[in-house]
C-alpha cells in the first residue's frame, strides 16, 4: 500500500513537442530509479508508458499514461502526455492532474510549437514548470543555443541548474550548478565526480560565474532576506539555493533547466535529485478552488479533511471496463466505499483502487490527499468531482479544446450499427475532445475531433478494441431550397378504376416568406374545397417540401395559400386532395424561380500576427467575408468572418499547417444564403451522387 504523505508526493507531467523525448525520458527515469528492471525502447515497443498497440505501431504516445514509483522517501507520479497537437486534450488531462510540468525540449530542434503550448497550458493552470533539454548526446545537439531560445521566448525566469561542459563539440562533463560539482558518466549511466573546469565559455558567452550569478539573482527574488544577502555580495549556501529554487518554482518565479540524455542515462540521476529537492510537494502548491452553493472555497491538500477528488482522465477498455484516473485533492479515498458525484448528485460505489506503472496495476486500499490512483468500473466521467456525503462541492476542470475537424461515419458491415454506436460512446467518454452525434439535417453520424490523425486513431481504436469497422467520408452539407417569386398553381388528381374513383382539385398560391418550415393558409370561399379536406392538403404540402425540385433538398421560406378547387361528392377523399396538393406543389415550385441555399457560419480565428495576411487571403479564396480584426493575446490577432460551410471542411488542416499549430478557431451556424449560380450544377451533381 502506498502510504506516502502529501509532503512526500510529487506529481509531475511530462509534456513538450512531439518527438522531443518525453517517453524516452520517462523510461530512463523509471529505470534509473529502479522502478523498471529493463530499459525499454520506443523503436522496440518495449517502453513502460507506450504500451497501447496503436502507440507501438506508430512509435509515439497518443494518450496520457501514469507511472508511479518510490524514490528516496518520495512517491513520484509521472504523467507521460502525448505531444501531437491532435491529442491536446490528453495533455490537458495530464497537466490538470500534475502539480509540476516538466517540458522536454530537444537539443537538436529547440523551442517548438509544442513547447510553447505546453508552457502556456501550465501557466494557465498555475503549475510550476521545469525544462529538460533532451537528446544532449546527439551530434547535432546545441544546448546553449536552446538555452538562449528558452530565455528569449519564456523570459528571465528560465534558470539553468545542470549544464554540459563542451570541448571541440563533445560533452566532457556535466556541472550541477547548485552543488558546484562536475560529473562524467560511464557506459551504464553511472555518475563519476570529476574536476570542475576552469571556466565554461560558449559562443553565447555563457561563463560559469555568469551562470551561477543568474541562479543567485533568481533565488534572491524569492525572499527579502536572500535579496539583502545578494546585494551585499555574499554567496548563497547550497541549502539556500535549493530552498530558494524550490520556493521560486512554487511561486512561478523560477523555471529550472536541466540537460539529459535518455539513451546514455547522462543527467538522469541529477534530474531525479531535482525532483526530490526542487519540485514542490502536493501539499505545497496553491490549493484547488471548488464551487459550493455559489461560493468559491479553497480545497487544501489535507488528509484529515472531507474527501474531494477529481476525475482527470478516463480510459475505455473492453476487457477491464472503464478506468478512471483520480487525483485526491483532500481527504482520503478508500476502496469499497461510497462517494457522491457532485455533477449527478448520485452515489458512486468505489470498488478496487490501483497505483499504475504503465499497464502494471498494484492494488491499494486507499489513497490520501495529493496522490493519483485509478479506479475501475465507476460511472463518473472526466471532470467529475467525487465528494464525501457531508460536503458536496464541484472542482471545475479546465475547458477542453473544441472539436474542429469532422467526418461522416457509417458501419463497414451491415448490422454493425449498434456495435459502432456502443464503441463510439466509450471512446467519447475516454476523450472529451471527441464528439459523435447525428446531424439533425443530413441524418449522418458525425465524428469530430482535433484533426485528421485524431479521427484516424479513434477509428483504429474502434476496430481494435470493440471490433467495429467503419467507413469515413466527408460530411454532407445541409443545403436547402426556396423560391424567389409568387406564383399560383393548380393540382388535379383524377382516377377512375371501377367502383369509387379518386378526385381532388386545388388551386394554391406559393410565395416567399421568412420561415424555416412551410407556412399554410386557406382562403377558400364558397365551399369549393370542403373544410374536412384542408388538413389533407396541408399534409400533402408538408410531405412535399421535404424535397425540392432542384436537387431534392428540404424547402424553406415558402408560404402556401389554398385559394380554390373542386370536389366530387362520391370520389373525393383525403388521399386524393393530398395527391392534388403534391401536384400543385411541383408545378408551383418550378415556376416560382427556385434557388439553392447554402449554410453560412460565423468563423472566429485566433492566430499569430504574422499569419493574419495568409489567413485572410485563404478566407477570400473560400468565398468568406472578413468582418473585422482585433488584437488577442500577446502577438496574436482574432479574425471574424462569415464563411460558407461548403468550403470549410479542411480549414482546420490548413490553419494548423500555416500557423504551425498555433492557430485555433470556432465556427457556428449563422444563416442560409443563395448558392452562387456557377456552383449550382456541381452541387446538384454531388447531391445526386450522395
Amino acid at each position: 500500500m502506498n502510504q506516502f504523505h502529501a509532503s512526500n508526493i510529487k506529481n509531475i507531467a511530462l509534456t513538450g513537442h512531439h518527438s522531443s523525448g518525453k517517453t524516452s525520458l520517462a523510461e530512463a527515469l523509471l529505470y534509473a530509479a529502479g522502478a523498471s528492471d529493463r530499459f525499454g525502447k520506443i523503436a522496440d515497443g518495449t517502453t513502460v508508458c507506450d504500451y497501447d498497440p496503436e502507440e507501438i505501431r506508430r512509435k509515439g504516445s497518443i494518450s496520457t499514461k501514469l507511472a508511479g514509483f518510490a524514490y528516496e522517501n518520495n512517491w513520484i507520479n509521472l504523467l507521460d502526455t502525448p505531444g501531437i497537437l491532435d491529442f491536446a486534450g490528453e495533455q490537458l488531462s495530464g497537466i490538470t492532474a500534475a502539480d509540476t510540468v516538466l517540458i522536454t525540449v530537444s537539443a537538436k530542434s529547440g523551442v517548438a510549437v509544442g513547447t510553447r503550448k505546453a508552457y502556456a497550458a501550465a501557466q494557465a493552470q498555475g503549475k510550476s514548470t521545469m525544462f529538460a533539454i533532451t537528446k544532449i548526446d546527439d551530434k547535432d545537439a546545441n544546448f546553449y543555443n536552446v538555452l538562449t531560445d528558452l530565455k528569449t521566448v519564456f523570459g528571465p525566469t528560465v534558470c539553468p541548474v545542470v549544464v554540459p561542459v563542451i570541448e571541440k563539440g563533445e560533452i566532457v562533463s556535466y556541472i550541477n550548478l547548485i552543488e558546484m560539482k562536475a560529473y562524467t558518466y560511464d557506459a551504464k549511466g553511472k555518475a563519476i565526480e570529476t574536476d570542475m573546469p576552469a571556466e565554461v565559455t560558449t559562443e553565447h558567452d555563457y561563463r560559469l560565474e555568469g551562470l551561477v550569478a543568474a541562479i543567485s539573482e533568481a533565488v534572491a527574488e524569492t525572499d527579502e532576506a536572500l535579496m539583502e544577502k545578494f546585494f551585499e555580495g555574499e554567496a548563497f549556501t547550497q541549502k539556500e539555493l535549493i530552498d530558494g529554487i524550490h520556493a521560486g518554482m512554487n511561486k512561478g518565479l523560477i523555471t529550472p533547466v536541466v540537460c539529459t540524455s535518455a539513451a546514455t542515462l547522462a543527467g538522469i540521476d541529477m534530474l531525479l535529485k531535482e525532483f526530490t529537492l526542487l519540485v514542490p510537494a502536493a501539499d505545497e502548491v496553491t490549493p484547488a478552488e471548488a464551487e459550493a452553493n455559489d461560493d468559491v472555497a479553497e480545497i487544501k491538500c489535507d488528509a484529515a479533511a472531507p474527501l474531494t477528488a477529481l476525475v482527470c482522465k478516463t480510459v475505455a477498455d473492453p476487457f477491464v471496463g472503464k478506468m478512471s484516473f483520480i487525483k485526491v485533492l483532500a481527504g482520503k479515498l478508500s476502496a469499497d466505499t461510497a462517494v457522491i458525484n457532485s455533477r449527478t448528485g448520485a452515489e458512486e460505489k468505489i470498488g478496487k483502487l490501483y497505483t499504475l506503472l504503465g499497464k502494471k496495476q498494484t492494488e491499494v486500499k486507499a489513497a490520501e490527499a495529493g496522490d493519483i490512483v485509478a479506479a475501475v468500473k465507476i460511472g463518473a466521467l472526466t471532470g467529475d468531482t467525487l465528494c464525501a456525503p457531508g460536503r458536496v462541492i464541484s472542482v471545475p476542470m479546465p475547458k477542453f479544446p473544441h472539436a474542429c475537424y469532422s467526418m461522416a461515419v457509417r458501419a463497414k458491415n451491415q448490422g454493425d450499427e449498434a456495435k459502432v454506436s456502443a464503441g463510439m460512446q466509450r471512446l467519447v467518454e475516454e476523450d472529451p475532445t471527441l464528439t459523435y452525434e447525428q446531424d439533425p439535417n443530413t441524418k449522418e453520424m458525425i465524428l469530430s475531433g482535433l484533426g485528421e490523425q485524431h479521427i484516424e486513431i479513434a477509428v483504429a481504436k474502434l476496430a481494435a478494441k470493440f471490433g467495429a469497422e467503419v467507413k469515413l467520408s466527408e460530411p454532407q452539407v445541409a443545403y436547402r431550397e426556396t423560391i424567389r417569386k409568387k406564383v399560383e398553381a393548380e393540382g388535379k388528381h383524377k382516377k377512375q378504376s371501377g367502383g369509387h374513383g379518386q378526385y381532388g382539385h386545388v388551386k394554391i398560391a406559393f410565395e416567399p416568406c421568412v420561415s424555416d418550415t412551410l407556412v399554410f393558409e386557406e382562403r377558400v370561399f364558397g365551399g369549393s374545397v370542403p373544410k374536412n379536406y384542408f388538413p389533407a392538403v396541408e399534409k400533402g404540402l408538408q410531405e412535399s417540401v421535404r424535397k425540392g425540385v432542384l436537387a431534392g433538398c428540404p424547402v424553406v421560406g415558402v408560404k402556401a395559400i389554398l385559394l380554390d378547387g373542386s370536389y366530387h361528392p362520391v370520389d373525393s377523399s383525403e388521399m386524393a386532395f393530398k395527391m392534388a396538393a403534391s401536384i400543385a406543389y411541383k408545378e408551383g415550385m418550378r415556376a416560382a424561380d427556385p434557388v439553392m441555399l447554402e449554410p453560412i457560419s460565423t468563423l472566429i480565428v485566433t492566430a499569430p500576427d504574422e499569419n493574419t495576411g495568409d489567413i485572410m487571403g485563404e478566407l477570400n479564396k473560400r468565398r468568406g467575408r472578413v468582418l473585422g480584426m482585433e488584437p488577442a493575446a500577446k502577438g496574436e490577432t482574432t479574425i471574424t468572418a462569415e464563411v460558407p460551410v461548403r468550403e470549410m471542411h479542411d480549414f482546420a488542416l490548413y490553419l494548423r499547417q500555416v500557423t504551425r499549430g498555433m492557430g485555433s478557431f470556432t465556427m457556428e451556424f449563422l444563416r442560409y444564403e443563395p448558392l452562387p449560380s456557377n456552383l449550382l450544377a456541381e452541387v446538384i451533381a454531388s447531391i445526386a451522387q450522395e
